[in-house]
């Protein structure tokens, strides 16, 4: 599968608190069990495998993909279109707290 420039979220990057059960996760954030499936696959959100079909999700990707179903379905994108949105808003974000940083030190 082409990485299309998503970013991956990697495991080593996780804090084991606040983990949400699969059905919890697609609950609270309302997105499709296939959708998430998809995400999980392409490594863009965050999961930890339990067991074959066991996933668990942390907490703060709750607000992540409802971001990312809000912007697919109000410019009507497709999941892979609406991933790379919510990737460049998060490089921004990072950015500008960066910039603030560097206007601090001066």
């Amino acid at each position: 599968m082409q990485n299309h420039g998503i970013q991956k979220k990697t495991q080593g990057s996780l804090i084991r608190s606040n983990l949400i059960h699969w059905s919890q996760f697609v609950q609270r954030t309302g997105v499709c069990p296939y959708r998430l499936s998809e995400l999980v696959e392409m490594g863009w959100v965050e999961a930890i495998r339990i067991s074959d079909e066991n996933f668990h999700f942390p907490e703060r990707e709750i607000l992540r993909v409802q971001k990312l179903m809000r912007i697919c379905r109000d410019f009507e994108l497709p999941t892979i279109g609406g991933t790379i949105i919510v990737d460049l808003l998060e490089r921004i974000e990072v950015m500008e707290k960066e910039i603030t940083q560097l206007r601090n030190l001066i």
